[in-house]
């Protein structure tokens, strides 16, 4: 009966009391939500009851009252029945198409134990015959005795074929020995690049690769086609519409990426708005940079597609040591070669790169894990903006998993985004991290509070598909509570560094608009904003926020028009 009286209240076309003919003067409302909350993207306090939308943007926010004048017989209406509703997720920092393609594969992520890892591989080995590669990604570093995994573990049951499976953060890669063999990698084998051959105690490669050694193996991969990446990304979007994300950031990015999603557009599939991001480096060219300017210029202020940022790797990561550190690491001994990590590319070469691609007008994204990275890239983006003059550029640090103090007050006197995902610092995945950190640096870990307090912009994402999950959701439960799902540790890790619910809903809103330059036309809930809406299952400001994590999108509305709805979660 629940269920029954939900779907009736839910979405309701009533003729009996409305005009039979729309007004003349178009001032009626296409869909209406009523009966909710409505979070209009404030603080904790702002809210409404009803939205009225015409086409696809929001032409009225207010009382139920006021929003049922604009009711006539063609009006979609909606009673939320009290729900809470903000505008739709923005995902700051994700890969899509990378997430996309792996929707297909082994997932690994969540895996308890070495074993359960091993069945899923093995399970999917058997079900897929005919895989020429068997490809995952997911696996943690703390689940396997010394942080990385061993071909051993593959070899048992997987010989006749090789095997790729991505870390959870995509910075490391564990293969089997057939893998090896076809790469060419032995005992002999050098590599002088940024990254390692993991090699045990005889000099043997253990089935462990670390950041661009990867490639070695991952080159060999046949590439998709492009009909299955566009079918790949139709996955994709779904799953972002059932998780209440209307718009993304890009991370990396490539002109054959950005033309799949031209291609949507153009057929009118596109249900997220893009902004795409182009991956450069220190083998940049110019021919590819002028190629950069004029897709950035084709699609200046399109509201659905945009290219105009580019993407820095300055480091690696914590747990496999190459992130650039200030201080050495903690957990490695004093005869280390490299004891404080390194830079991924040299700094004169980004420190140049940066300063021409800010003249030509990009939105710059650095890759920066390690403080040692973190200052770095704050260096440069202070020297530039003193030569180009470009003081509101909206550049961004990604992840800043670490940071010194001193450096802290910089991101607001420079006009630095911190681009965070609250994943990263979810309690179960952090044991290695900490070792490798030591408890010197734990203050100032994911430090969102202290960040916000320095009036720096905090921007929400999930680095999907490198993260345990591309849920918003999951990334709130984080942020609130720093604490798992499972509410460990009790008291929460590092508590200091919590945030409170609208911060965390800003950073996943309003910020991420900001960043773009769009914040005039989505993030929040007002009048003349695209209608971008989500609807949850639960109120975010007033349950107990460890019950966060079960909350669910229930209703997703992008460019004016109901794209998800899951009615049995309705009362």
């Amino acid at each position: 009966m629940r269920l029954y009286l939900g779907i009736a209240l839910a979405i309701l076309w009533v003729s009996s009391v409305v005009p039979s003919v729309r007004n003349a003067n178009m001032e009626s409302a296409d869909l209406a939500l009523i009966n909710g909350r409505i979070w209009t993207g404030g603080d904790s306090s702002t809210f409404a009851e009803a939205i009225a939308v015409r086409g696809n943007l929001i032409v009225r926010v207010g009382k139920t009252a006021e929003i049922k004048q604009l009711f006539d017989q063609q009006t979609q209406r909606i009673d939320l029945g009290g729900r809470l509703v903000s505008g739709g997720f923005n995902d700051a920092h994700i890969h899509f198409l990378s997430g996309s393609l792996g929707l297909a594969e082994i997932d690994l992520t969540n895996s308890r134990t070495v074993a359960e890892m091993v069945e899923r591989i093995a399970v999917y080995a058997r079900k897929n015959p005919q895989a020429q590669w068997i490809k995952g990604r997911g696996w943690e570093y703390t689940k396997f005795p010394g942080g990385l995994p061993t071909k051993s573990y593959l070899d048992a049951f997987i010989r006749d074929r090789p095997v790729f499976l991505s870390a959870y953060d995509g910075h490391s890669a564990w293969v089997n020995s057939r893998a090896l063999q076809l790469a060419g990698i032995t005992g002999k084998t050098k590599f002088t690049g940024y990254g390692e051959i993991v090699r045990d105690s005889s000099g043997e490669p253990t089935g462990a690769l670390k950041e661009g050694a990867q490639a070695l193996v991952r080159k060999l991969i046949p590439e998709p086609t492009r009909e299955q990446k566009l079918d790949a990304l139709r996955q994709g979007m779904a799953l972002a519409s059932s998780l209440g994300m209307t718009s993304i950031q890009n991370a990396s990015g490539s002109l054959e990426e950005v033309s799949l999603y031209e291609e949507l557009l153009k057929r009118g599939e596109l249900t997220l708005r893009v902004s795409a991001t182009f991956s450069v480096g220190e083998k940049t060219t110019q021919a590819e940079i002028d190629r950069f300017v004029t897709i950035k210029n084709q699609f200046d202020s399109n509201p659905m597609l945009r290219a105009d940022s580019v993407k820095f790797m300055l480091d690696g990561v914590i747990e496999s040591h190459t992130a650039a550190m200030l201080e050495r690491y903690s957990d490695l001994p004093q005869t280390s070669t490299i004891p404080y990590g390194e830079l991924a590319i040299p700094y004169d070469v980004y420190r140049s790169l940066v300063l021409r691609l800010d003249k030509l007008g990009f939105r710059i994204y650095t890759h920066a894990i390690g403080d040692r990275a973190v200052r770095e890239a704050l260096d440069a983006y202070e020297i530039v903006q003193k030569i180009n003059k470009r003081t509101f550029a909206r550049h961004r640090i990604e992840h800043i998993e670490t940071v010194s103090p001193e450096d802290i007050p910089r991101f607001a006197k420079l006009g630095v985004q911190a681009s965070m995902e609250p994943i990263h610092a979810d309690p179960g995945t952090v044991d290695i991290w900490v070792r490798a950190v030591g408890q010197e640096r734990l203050p100032y870990s994911f430090a969102w509070s202290t960040l916000l307090k320095s009036r720096a912009q905090l921007v929400f994402g999930s680095d999907w598909p490198a993260a345990i999950s591309i849920d918003p959701i999951r990334g709130l439960h984080c942020a609130v509570n720093r604490r798992t799902i499972d509410g460990q540790p009790p008291k929460g890790w590092i508590p200091e560094q919590r945030i409170s619910i609208d911060d965390a809903l800003r950073a996943y809103t309003e910020a991420g608009a900001h960043s773009s330059f769009e914040e005039s036309v989505k993030g929040r809930i007002a009048p003349g904003m695209l209608a971008d809406i989500i609807v949850f299952s639960q109120d975010l400001f007033k349950i107990d926020p460890m019950k966060i994590c079960e909350t669910r999108v229930v209703l997703t509305v992008f460019d004016g028009k109901v794209i998800y709805q899951n009615i049995s979660r309705f009362p």
